[in-house]
């Protein structure tokens, strides 16, 4: 089969058995194979010690799921499915949030976690993931603020520790720091610290407050 025809056949069978599923947990031939594929390069995967490394087989593997994770959501019904939920991790890692996010819209609306191995809601994973993934960016990153606004609002109602919520509120700083919005990104330095008070943004909103006060006095005419 060609390239194209392939993946075509590898959504299709996947739409066709997260429909046959239905709530239940995922089962058919294009599971079983995902999830013997998901094994071997699992198995890769804990192999390698360096985790530069590990990014890098992720971004190489990642595409190999692909067809499948786009049958699933197309007409999935929330079957438990281990293999989109370790996709929806990977794409994390490999700081793919909207990727991400495409699946855990759907994880987050049928209730699917993550797995045993897991000690946190798929929520509280999603939630504290991807704003490491943006704040090992120093000055923050305009460009996740959007992603990480909605990973905020689909998670809102979510319970889990306060500190992971101040990791987001803080990540969110930084990024609207990074696109000018200096008032958005006090508001959420601010909220991180009622969250925990060790989460390390006093400085920020010291100096946040000091621009915003220099911007007030400023003379208009």
């Amino acid at each position: 089969m060609t390239s194209s025809i392939r993946k075509h056949f590898e959504r299709v069978t996947a739409a066709q058995a997260a429909a046959d599923a239905g709530d239940a947990p995922m089962r058919g031939d294009a599971f079983d194979l995902m999830q013997a594929q998901l094994f071997e390069d699992y198995r890769r995967l804990k192999s390698i010690q360096s985790v530069e490394r590990k990014i890098e087989v992720k971004r190489k593997i990642l595409p190999n799921y692909a067809e499948y994770v786009t049958g699933v959501l197309e007409t999935g019904q929330g079957a438990q499915d281990e293999v989109i939920m370790r996709v929806m991790l990977w794409r994390i890692d490999v700081r793919d949030i909207d990727g991400a996010l495409a699946i855990a819209r759907y994880a987050i609306a049928h209730g699917l976690e993550p797995g045993d191995q897991f000690q946190r809601s798929t929520a509280a994973i999603l939630v504290e993931e991807s704003a490491e993934q943006a704040l090992a960016l120093a000055e923050g990153d305009a460009r996740l603020v959007d992603a990480l606004i909605e990973i905020d609002r689909l998670t809102e109602s979510a319970d889990m520790h306060d500190q992971i919520r101040a990791k987001l509120h803080k990540a969110l700083g930084n990024g609207h720091r990074a696109r000018g919005e200096t008032t958005a990104a006090l508001e959420h330095f601010q909220r991180a610290l009622e969250l925990n008070d060790r989460v390390g943004v006093k400085k920020d909103i010291e100096r946040l407050e000091r621009e915003l006060k220099q911007n007030v006095a400023k003379p208009t005419g």
